[in-house]
């Protein structure tokens, strides 16, 4: 495996295309936080099948048209050339093409959204990764979240964007409880693997095994820590009575799987203490995930990563507590790698 990634990674230094083409994959693989084309190759493939087998190829497109247009947007602005070799500028792109595509009927001013929404990320990125430098932490996917949010936002004052996936029916309709019903194995199954696909908004099992896939061709560290905190997601948030339409469908458990990974594989270095550590992290992102669908609940938008992203800044923070990977948290162009 690494004498053909050194190879590949020759034929790209000799190639302009192909190293454009090495930094849009690795900036999919950067979304579950691995500087790996291989695996962004397994990622594509994943997304590629989730959205053909819900018949909606577009999303697909969208994902790849904005991780493309993220890296052009970057290069024009002259960003070092480490952070966007490492895919750093665009995992934050894909994200937000395959959510618009996602949330949004397709029409033109869809692409234009889109193309905006990717280029905007990376603008989002620069500047978050400033903001944060000074607290050690990353920058996450916040930049994904922000610019979705206002994107989706802003689609209930335009005629011209329909959000046919957005609840603007409800937008100022109060929560209502309701009454959990049983686990069944088979729903403990489906749950942890479509909190898995869910990452890049799909609810498919073959591309959750595709996305494990990824991350074991990069590490098996990280491709254990996702299945755990995919497992550990589900079982607290039917302990905790959550519906179960939202666990089957691993809409409680996306977030929880990436913070999984960030805090047990790629900030701190991995032992038992950190992984007990991540843990708790990844159980109270189920709490935040669940709070935070409460709370945005009268502006009819996801939550999308952004419990991920609030516990996993909350977590980082006291960093005296186990011992950092040799990147440092608080690095932007390593702190993603692993």
């Amino acid at each position: 495996m690494e004498t053909i990634l050194a190879k590949w990674e020759h034929l790209s230094a000799s190639s302009g295309a192909l190293r454009f083409l090495d930094i849009n994959l690795r900036s999919i693989g950067q979304v579950m936080f691995q500087n790996n084309p291989l695996t962004g190759i397994l990622f594509l493939a994943a997304i590629a099948w989730g959205s053909h087998a819900a018949g909606v190829p577009r999303v697909a497109i969208a994902g790849i048209v904005a991780v493309v247009v993220a890296n052009l947007t970057a290069q024009w602005l002259h960003v070092d050339n480490e952070p966007l070799y490492s895919g750093l500028y665009g995992y934050n792109a894909v994200l937000v093409g395959l959510a618009l595509a996602t949330f949004l009927s397709p029409s033109a001013l869809m692409w234009v959204y889109v193309v905006l929404g990717a280029s905007v990320s990376v603008i989002v990125m620069l500047g978050t990764a400033n903001a944060v430098k000074p607290w050690g932490v990353s920058s996450l996917t916040f930049p994904f979240v922000l610019t979705t949010w206002l994107l989706l936002l802003a689609t209930y004052g335009f005629s011209g964007l329909v959000g046919t996936a957005l609840p603007s029916g409800n937008v100022i309709t109060a929560f209502q409880p309701y009454e959990a019903s049983p686990l069944k194995l088979i729903d403990l199954f489906q749950g942890v693997l479509q909190s898995i696909s869910q990452v890049f908004l799909k609810a498919s099992a073959v591309a959750a095994l595709l996305l494990l896939a990824g991350l074991a061709v990069n590490s098996l560290t990280a491709a254990a820590f996702a299945l755990a905190g995919a497992i550990l997601a589900v079982l607290v948030a039917h302990l905790f009575g959550a519906e179960s339409d939202l666990i089957t469908g691993g809409l409680l458990g996306f977030s929880p799987v990436l913070t999984a990974i960030a805090l047990g594989t790629v900030f701190y270095r991995p032992s038992w203490r950190v992984a007990i550590y991540a843990m708790l992290g990844t159980l109270f992102t189920v709490i935040a995930q669940a709070a935070l669908n409460v709370a945005l609940t009268p502006f009819a938008i996801p939550a999308l990563t952004a419990p991920f992203v609030l516990v996993t800044w909350i977590f980082l923070l006291p960093r005296q507590c186990f011992e950092p990977t040799a990147a440092g948290a608080g690095d932007v162009v390593k702190a993603r790698t692993t």
